[in-house]
């Protein structure tokens, strides 16, 4: 619920309070005695979902879209009228959960931080990230997403576009941009002083690390995390929902990779900060189309009738600026996705010629266990250099061969030479009898 205050121009009360009137709202009137060009001050309380298309009704009636206008949150309201309108809108779906204009673009500017807050805490963020990624702290990477300020402005550049206001859509492009670069300079700068300072073991290779690993090794379903943290953002900014938790959700998709394009920059790593370059990219541009096509569905669009061509235009322009850009991006992504998948049906291939040389040694042996060490081959393709095989032999008793067979069989299921360890284990059997 809202409670509006409008100022109405003099010589507009009568026809501003039928209008009123006719939309069956309930209304209090004062007199406005400021000396200015207003009348009065009409205030009326409203469902959410209702004051855009009141204040288009008023705006139609004479009341200035510039002049004094003021929506705060009701807490309660008791009139038999509200109730009527209430129960109007909420039989409206094109209008429920759906605030204001106005109060969405107030929300989108509130959003977006003032410009030395902003920074500082994208800075403490990168670099709690940066801290956290390696020290392969989980707890460490998420309490870093919660007070990273990116979600306003990525949803003050969609508001921007969809309402016409151009000043809106510069910052938020602006503070994006700004923030994207922050985090991996700030994470370079920290991961660099941690090498210096020997806060991390010497020779560390970040690459060794889950938590990195996630990171440089990014596929399709990185997109489909970008893709819902803008639709969550755009709907909460929509329905006036806390916003909170979805900015932690934006953040998953930009700080952690970002601290990783840091890590890659000061361990001297030009193969992980380029992939993990791209996931950023394509995270930022996903977050920007997904709440950009989300607004836009639901009916944004300036007052005005000629503004509405402009953002429609602009829009179009984005979103398939977007689109291009996130096809491009996501070659890059595909690569990544069909490597993972033939490098996981290598080693199921591997495993399998290991159980076929295993079984010929007729008892034996047993394998005890098949661990496969992969090696970045090619800027996006990864392969399956080494291949240790540990099983179980009675003392005096190894299979000499067993090693050469093991490489003579990869070789011909897989086409590719790799180096093949056998590593034995001394196994004692040993019959007990039973007591009948």
């Amino acid at each position: 619920m809202r409670l509006v205050q409008v100022a109405v121009p003099a010589a507009k009360r009568d026809t501003v309070l039928k209008a009123l009137d006719d939309e069956g709202v309930d209304y209090v009137v004062s007199d406005e005695s400021s000396g200015r060009e207003y009348d009065a001050v009409v205030s009326f309380p409203a469902p959410a979902n209702a004051v855009e298309d009141l204040l288009a009704r008023l705006r139609g009636v004479g009341v200035d879209e510039h002049g004094y206008t003021v929506v705060t949150d009701a807490t309660t309201v008791i009139s038999a009228r509200f109730d009527a309108l209430e129960d109007e809108y909420d039989g409206n779906e094109e209008a429920e959960d759906r605030i204001a204009r106005e109060e969405l673009v107030a929300r989108a500017k509130s959003l977006a931080s003032t410009f030395p807050t902003y920074v500082t805490l994208t800075i403490i963020s990168a670099i709690i990230a940066t801290a956290g990624l390696l020290l392969d702290s989980a707890a460490t990477v998420v309490g870093s997403m919660v007070i990273a300020p990116l979600i306003g402005p990525a949803m003050a550049a969609c508001v921007g576009t969809v309402v016409d206001d151009r000043e809106l859509w510069v910052r938020g492009v602006r503070l994006q941009f700004i923030g994207i670069v922050l985090s991996i300079l700030a994470a370079a700068l920290f991961a660099w002083l941690v090498q210096v300072t020997n806060l991390v073991p010497p020779g560390l290779d970040p690459t060794t690390i889950p938590q990195v690993q996630e990171r440089i090794a990014p596929d399709f379903l990185s997109l489909t995390v970008a893709l819902g943290a803008g639709v969550a953002g755009a709907l909460s900014l929509r329905t006036g929902v806390s916003t909170a938790l979805v900015g932690v959700m934006i953040a998953v998709a930009l700080i952690p990779p970002a601290a990783t394009v840091g890590i890659g920059i000061a361990f001297g790593l030009p193969a992980v900060a380029l992939t993990s370059a791209v996931l950023v990219l394509v995270n930022v541009l996903s977050i920007n189309l997904a709440a950009l096509i989300v607004l836009w569905y639901s009916g944004y669009r300036p007052e005005q009738f000629f503004q509405r061509e402009e953002a429609r235009s602009d829009t179009l322009t984005r979103v398939g600026g977007l689109v291009v850009a996130i096809v491009v991006l996501s070659v890059f992504l595909g690569g990544v996705t069909y490597d993972s998948y033939r490098v996981a049906e290598t080693e199921e291939t591997i495993r399998g010629e290991v159980d076929a040389a295993i079984d010929e040694t007729d008892g034996r042996v047993v394998l005890l266990d098949v661990s496969m060490e992969t090696e970045r081959q090619r800027l996006l393709f990864t392969g399956v250099e080494r291949v240790v095989v540990t099983v179980g032999a009675p003392p005096g008793d190894r299979p000499t061969d067993l090693a050469a067979r093991i490489d003579s069989r990869i070789r011909a299921a897989t086409g590719t030479d790799v180096d093949v360890e056998v590593r034995y284990v001394e196994v004692t059997r040993q019959n007990v009898a039973v007591p009948a």
